[in-house]
């Protein structure tokens, strides 16, 4: 049974269509890539799969559950995790307590029942030497570690990653990559929107291609990027 069904998902304001009749299906385990140009409509995906934003029309299963109505805080207390483009942590509160905050409210828990998986998590993003700093004090990698901890710290079965290698430099981005891969390793389902492509085909075994609020493609990250349709759209240019 698919972690994640979406089934003919539309999404528009007004005469502007954001998601034209979306369908996909992501395995357990399994990470999703996904690529196109800006303004595509990648980030609206996100929001429709985590509720941020209401469908107009089609449905939304997680888990095997039918959860297109449901808030997005309930479906983070069902597993579904994401990070976002532009982290905005709780920056007079310490890097340990913002995961704190995550887990003890994302997973319906007591401070004392997540503390020791918060400790844990600070570990395996690299951020333990930080734990007791204010987070505001933290640089861009830093940020997006922590951007990442949070949304682990909520314990996903489904993690959604919103080009969290952005703007970091070569060596920035091969340490979160790695640390990405440990946690994909560990059974959890990824879908990850990226513009680095080198670092979303080390983790991803499909990818997925929007335009203009459709799906244009999907498959093995070989068969896409060798696609003629979806170079000229991702790369802007005839090939």
């Amino acid at each position: 049974m698919p972690i994640l069904e979406l089934e003919t998902v539309s999404k528009s304001f007004g005469a502007l269509v954001v998601a034209e009749k979306i369908g996909f299906s992501v395995e357990p385990g399994e990470a999703l890539g996904v690529i196109g140009p800006n303004g595509a409509g990648k980030s609206t995906l996100f929001n429709l799969i985590n509720g941020n934003i209401g469908v107009a029309s089609g449905i939304v299963k997680f888990d095997g559950r039918d959860v297109t109505h449901l808030s997005p805080m309930q479906r983070c207390l069902a597993g579904m995790g994401r990070t976002f483009q532009i982290p905005q942590p709780f920056e007079r509160l310490t890097v340990y307590e913002n995961l704190l905050v995550s887990a003890a409210f994302g997973a319906a828990k007591s401070e004392h029942e997540v503390a020791d998986a918060c400790a844990n998590i600070l570990e395996e993003t690299g951020l333990i030497d930080r734990a007791n700093d204010p987070a505001g004090s933290l640089s861009l990698l830093q940020r997006k570690r922590l951007e990442l901890a949070r949304a682990l710290a909520t314990q996903p079965k489904l993690l959604l990653l919103d080009e969290i290698a952005g703007g970091l430099t070569e060596g920035e981005c091969n340490q979160l990559v790695a640390t990405i891969r440990r946690v994909h390793q560990k059974g959890i389902s990824i879908i990850w929107i990226e513009h680095v492509l080198h670092a979303l085909n080390s983790v991803a075994e499909r990818l997925l291609v929007l335009n203009f609020g459709r799906v244009i493609g999907i498959g093995q990250p070989a068969e896409i990027m060798a696609s003629r349709e979806v170079r000229e759209i991702y790369l802007g240019m005839e090939v």
